[in-house]
């Protein structure tokens, strides 16, 4: 009488339940906004996984070091920027109105997440295999506006100019949406004020005269 045999689960893989969100997606999302609240150092594996009520097991399954599950969140992240740039950066308006949304969008987005900490804890934490991974999704996301941007002079929009540098210095502009004063106030104040100042700053440098 042949008698089945369970094949042994893999140890640390975590049980599948159908209806659940995957738990590799709840593992990486709940981590993400530990790092925001956190920051790299104050964040163990251990609270990760109290966060997400799985084995710390589970968490090493997906992600075998800390390393590893701070650059999926640092890469999810922009990922996420990337794909809300591209689709107001793709809308039928004048180019300065998606501009002036897009300042929007991104400060309302990410007013509570200070991406120069994360990239800074990232150079000093990361591998240099993690780093390149980390600084290619960040091209993607600037690569985005510089081909808008490059898209725009050939319709004869914005005036002529260095594309890369145009589109570095517009997501430079941007971060002046997260200046704050001793009283915790930002330097513009409202979203949309800042959006409309940032925009309108920049555009003074591009427009075609």
């Amino acid at each position: 009488m042949n008698l089945l045999k369970q094949s042994p689960r893999v140890l640390g893989r975590p049980r599948h339940d159908e209806n659940a969100k995957p738990t590799k997606d709840l593992v990486l999302e709940t981590a993400t906004k530990l790092f925001i609240k956190e920051g790299y150092k104050n964040i163990s594996m251990d609270d990760v996984a109290k966060a997400c009520n799985v084995t710390k097991a589970t968490i090493y399954y997906y992600y075998p070091t800390k390393g590893e599950l701070y650059t999926s969140a640092l890469i999810a992240m922009m990922d996420r920027i990337r794909l809300s740039i591209l689709q107001i950066l793709e809308q039928q308006k004048p180019f300065k109105e998606r501009l002036e949304q897009l300042v929007e969008v991104h400060l309302s987005a990410t007013i509570d997440i200070d991406m120069n900490n994360f990239m800074r804890e990232a150079s000093i934490n990361l591998s240099e295999s993690q780093l390149r991974q980390v600084q290619a999704s960040e091209n993607e996301m600037y690569q985005t506006i510089e081909r808008a941007m490059q898209m725009e002079m050939e319709k004869g929009t914005i005036r002529k100019g260095n594309a890369k540098f145009f589109a570095h210095n517009f997501m430079a502009l941007m971060t002046v949406g997260y200046f704050k004063d001793g009283d915790g106030k930002t330097l513009l104040g409202s979203v949309d004020v800042t959006a409309k100042e940032v925009t309108n700053f920049f555009w003074l440098s591009v427009q075609n005269k």
